[in-house]
């Protein structure tokens, strides 16, 4: 059976961090993680990180900071717990299964 690992992050940094873990501590091949914004325009997720971090508030234009950053990846394994744990224990602020 197919299943897919949905995990929301704040960022995209920090998805692509974690999907950097998943593909070196779990074994997860990289080309099978995909990640992508949530909302239809928003490509930078809900809360700045590193330089955005330290800068001065940007205003809200074209769908910057309103949803969160999506990593999925498909599975033909019954329960992918081990790969949701992972991405819990690098911040993923929602994991959920398909």
């Amino acid at each position: 059976m197919e299943s897919t690992v949905i995990a929301e992050f704040h960022n995209r940094r920090a998805a692509e961090l974690a999907v950097e873990h998943i593909v070196q501590d779990c074994g997860v091949p990289g080309g099978d993680v995909f990640v992508q914004p949530a909302g239809a325009a928003n490509t930078t997720g809900d809360r700045p990180a590193g330089a955005d971090a330290k800068a001065a508030p940007m205003p809200k234009q074209g769908g910057m900071l309103e949803s969160p950053i999506e990593a999925s990846l498909g599975f033909h394994e019954d329960v992918p717990t081990r790969v949701a744990d992972a991405l819990k224990g690098v911040g993923a602020k929602h994991v959920r299964t398909n």
